[in-house]
């Protein structure tokens, strides 16, 4: 994998700008709220439950002294009233009742009152409807009655209340700042992603905060640059290629004019440097096509054979969802990109099959395969590996330099892998 590659490759597992802000406000605002939970528990949920009890035992208390006190005439009245306005009911029977579930904090700390108030253990009691609170006053055992959620605490929905409308504000609010800052970062990763150099590249709407602006300035800018000198070189490239074929041409003609008298040897000497050297004005010439050159919609599948069909030896070739598929390709660029992979394989390995698979293409050998450290290296001008090269193969040295240039200003991906027969698989990703 090139570099490259790898870049694009640790940036798509990375999270997005959007994606790590949003995180960091979630974990700020679940600590807030813990925090705020905690102290509002500690403060204020705690210090009035506690008060509330108190309050809830004085009344009970004084209402079991009350009822005591009272001629039993009076007490049918005043147990009316104590229903009309406290909602309690006092009873001198005696019910056989279960222990009451003091797993509710409130219900907990009334007993606590109510036993620090009488001097004794109180117990609290509960049926199918009510809490009874068992009084023992004046030699008698009253019981108390009450509703069992007569002013309960709830610090869990409290806290869930808060957690909850706490994360959904910071969501909502960080979706709205964040998206502001970053659909300008998106939009200008991928005008980045799809910048190759060429000079209809469609510039960064130069607006939002002050930064984003000069970001998208600098940006234009750049582009606008590198398109000017690309455009430059590859001109001036084909330009001297171009004027090189009339020198060339003059120098065959010198030589078919000799006298026979001259060493054969020599003159075959002369004959393969020029072939050498029209090779190299032909890949020259060939590559500032290619990277000038306009896409087209083209039938991918048919588009290989007929490449395939321009060589002398049969190449296999196996498709898998590519039938009717249609792309816009730049043909010229990849058919020099098919021909240079597979002349390379040629040459140097034995089992030559191409395999389309959708709009990847892959071209796979059985031959010494290509070492995973050298496998960016070989793309570089004239590298060559001991071991798979022939020094007698011949070749300018610039064929598969020119595939990356070209995958490169088309936007392709091109990498070697190990194909399964131990050689080399060059995969193109269109």
């Amino acid at each position: 994998m090139s570099e490259r590659d790898g870049r694009a490759t640790a940036a798509g597992r990375s999270l997005s700008l959007l994606a790590r802000t949003n995180l960091i406000l979630a974990v700020s605002a679940l600590a807030i709220a813990a925090i705020a939970v905690a102290a509002l528990n500690q403060f204020v949920i705690k210090p009035i439950a506690e008060q509330s009890a108190d309050d809830e035992a004085a009344l009970l208390v004084l209402s079991a002294q009350t009822w005591v006190e009272l001629p039993p005439d009076a007490r049918p009245y005043f147990e009316l009233e104590l229903a009309q306005s406290h909602d309690l009911i006092i009873s001198a029977e005696t019910q056989t009742l279960a222990r009451a579930d003091l797993s509710r904090p409130w219900l907990a700390l009334l007993q606590a009152r109510l036993s620090d108030r009488l001097a004794m253990p109180v117990a609290l009691l509960e049926d199918d409807v009510l809490i009874w609170a068992q009084v023992p006053m004046g030699g008698l055992e009253l019981q108390i009655g009450f509703s069992p959620a007569r002013r309960d605490i709830q610090p869990l929905n409290v806290g869930i209340v808060i957690v909850v409308v706490g994360a959904l504000i910071v969501f909502l609010a960080s979706l709205g700042i964040v998206q502001r800052i970053t659909r300008p970062l998106v939009m200008a990763a991928e005008r980045v992603e799809e910048f190759r150099g060429g000079e209809n590249f469609e510039p960064l709407p130069e607006q939002g905060p002050r930064e984003l602006v000069s970001l998208a300035r600098n940006f234009n800018t750049m582009a606008r640059e590198i398109s000017a000198l690309l455009s430059n070189r590859t001109t001036l490239l084909a330009g001297i290629s171009h004027d090189l074929r009339t020198p060339l041409t003059r120098m065959r003609l010198a030589l078919a004019l000799l006298p026979d008298n001259v060493d054969p040897g020599l003159v075959a000497r002369f004959e393969r440097n020029l072939e050498v050297m029209d090779g190299l004005i032909g890949d020259a010439l060939r590559f500032a096509r290619g990277t000038q050159e306009t896409p087209q919609n083209l039938e991918l599948l048919p588009f290989v054979r007929d490449v395939l069909s321009g060589f002398e030896q049969t190449i296999p070739l196996t498709t898998v969802d590519a039938d009717d598929l249609r792309l816009a390709l730049a043909p010229g660029a990849l058919q020099r990109v098919l021909v240079n992979v597979i002349s390379n394989a040629l040459q140097h390995a034995e089992g030559v099959r191409v395999h389309v698979v959708g709009r990847r293409i892959e071209i796979s050998d059985a031959g010494p395969g290509i070492p995973v450290e050298a496998r960016d290296a070989v793309f570089e001008p004239f590298y060559r590996l001991d071991r798979s090269r022939n020094v007698h193969t011949g070749g300018s040295g610039l064929g598969l330099a020119i595939v990356r240039q070209l995958c490169q200003a088309q936007g392709w991906r091109i990498r070697i892998e190990e194909s399964t027969e131990g050689g080399a698989k060059f995969v193109l990703d269109l």
